[in-house]
């Protein structure tokens, strides 16, 4: 069964592939900040050739509090936030969660860059914290 989304203005729509996204996280670093408006954001990675991507979208590049060179896709109408790839992870794609047409299908498991969060961020209690950046878990064969 295929997983869908678009953006806001419905000029991008997406189909991914895969039984489950490989890890769903919460995350608070700056960059996040920026993107969800003062929130963090909620993302769910899927390798890459899963996910099928139609429309127009901007790729905006900067390095993330990681170090990493990150490649930040949003739609080219409405600017809706939809994807993030690392440079040093290319087989992987990082999907908004709220631009799944049902965000439900992916429930964070971690939480991370709590070190960058503001005071009054709420952090699900239930769920591992960590202050910066943890691997990926290793892609299912």
């Amino acid at each position: 069964m295929a997983t869908t989304g678009g953006c806001l203005c419905g000029a991008v729509r997406f189909e991914i592939e895969a039984d489950a996204p490989l890890a769903v996280r919460q995350c608070w670093c700056r960059v996040c900040q920026y993107l969800g408006a003062g929130s963090g954001t909620v993302s769910a990675v899927f390798l890459k050739d899963a996910v099928k991507v139609s429309g127009p979208t901007t790729d905006f590049v900067s390095r993330a509090d990681s170090g990493s060179m990150m490649h930040r896709r949003f739609c080219a109408r409405c600017g809706t936030p939809l994807f993030s790839e690392a440079e040093p992870r290319p087989n992987h794609i990082m999907v908004r969660v709220g631009t799944l047409d049902d965000p439900n299908l992916a429930t964070p498991a971690a939480i991370i860059w709590t070190k960058s969060a503001p005071a009054w961020a709420c952090f699900d209690p239930n769920l591992p914290q960590e202050e910066g950046q943890t691997p990926l878990p290793a892609a299912k064969s």
